[in-house]
């Protein structure tokens, strides 16, 4: 009598990579949402004239975080032969990453959350994907299928009306006859320097290990960021980053966000395919609408709406692209290298970090 065949361990794998990373999408989603209720609880607790919860002590203690689980993970990437093989240029362009997407691309975006609704920046941060996809084109020469054009083209012209149709707010400025709000400006500001850092890493550090480019993005960028807040902002600004009060709320954020939702996201993607990790990073604009809803009770506005349709429209033709190249070594290969997390993230938006 002949012994039934086992189930191939691959399976079970594979749907438990696809669940963590949907875990962590869910939880990328809700971060902007849930750093922004943070912030109303500081406010409702003054510390003196100061708000211990303010968006930069939750940038920066959320950093450290980030930087103690990825030195746990990648720690023992840093080791003397890999960091000899290491060129000049190759840290001069680390250094650019970290400057980019470490300091000034989240100093910006957090700006932003103190102007305006998380929606809105939920929305206009989904200009990085086709900002850089032009980028690649242009700059790397890449060669993408005409439906991530086309999809680049709607999530665009989105983005755009999800600016220009806004009511009118306190912190808006007039440019050209047309009013734009501040926060939206600075989440378009932030877009581009995470766009500007994909393009320097796509093209001088694909052959940098992971480990390596995640710790150093996040331990510079942390410093740099920290020193230019207290030169915008003052000597006192991070006064209360040693509160308990703060670091009691830290320890939610920190540990849900930063170690559950990264710690996810890490798992799920060694065992996941480019296209399937991008398609899931793709409902993150949907989870942080729907997060800001039930935690602030932030209702979509129409400029949203008509922006937000067009923006789903171009995730879903960018998609279509991908799936169509589901037969490529690219779309099918692990996602192992700091070249393919960046090109699956660029999907996903602002994570929390």
């Amino acid at each position: 009598m002949t012994r039934p065949k086992k189930i191939p361990r691959l399976i079970p794998k594979i749907i438990s990579g696809q669940t963590y990373l949907w875990l962590a999408m869910l939880i990328f989603g809700a971060s902007s949402a849930v750093t922004r209720k943070l912030t109303e609880i500081g406010a409702q607790h003054f510390m003196g004239n100061r708000n211990p919860i303010s968006l930069c002590n939750v940038l920066f203690v959320g950093n450290l975080c980030a930087l103690i689980l990825l030195i746990l993970i990648y720690g023992r990437q840093w080791n003397k032969t890999t960091l000899k093989q290491l060129s000049k240029k190759d840290w001069l362009s680390l250094t650019a990453v970290a400057i980019l997407s470490g300091a000034i691309a989240p100093g910006l975006i957090f700006q932003a959350l103190a102007l305006t609704g998380v929606n809105n920046i939920i929305l206009v941060g989904r200009l990085e994907p086709p900002l850089t996809l032009v980028l690649s084109i242009w700059l790397l020469s890449e060669r993408v299928h005409l439906w991530e054009i086309a999809g680049a083209i709607a999530a665009f012209v989105g983005v755009i009306l999800t600016i220009i149709l806004q009511p009118p707010q306190e912190a808006m400025m007039n440019m050209g006859g047309l009013s734009f709000g501040i926060g939206e400006l600075l989440a378009v500001a932030g877009s581009v320097a995470v766009s500007a850092s994909t393009i320097i890493g796509k093209k001088y550090l694909s052959q940098v290990p992971l480990g390596i480019y995640s710790i150093f993005r996040t331990a510079l960028g942390t410093v740099i960021f920290f020193f230019i807040a207290l030169i915008l902002y003052g000597r006192d600004h991070f006064a209360d980053v040693l509160s308990p009060f703060l670091w009691q709320w830290m320890f939610l954020y920190g540990g849900l966000i930063v170690v559950v939702g990264q710690s996810f996201w890490i798992k799920g993607l060694k065992t996941s395919t480019v296209s399937m990790a991008s398609l899931i990073g793709s409902f993150s604009p949907i989870a942080g609408i729907l997060a800001a809803y039930l935690i602030l009770g932030e209702v979509p506005t129409l400029a949203q709406y008509i922006g937000g349709s067009l923006i789903l429209l171009g995730i879903s033709l960018s998609q279509l692209g991908i799936r169509r190249k589901t037969h490529s070594r690219i779309a099918c290969a692990k996602v192992n290298s700091m070249q393919t997390q960046k090109q699956v993230e660029t999907n996903m938006g602002f994570k929390g970090i």
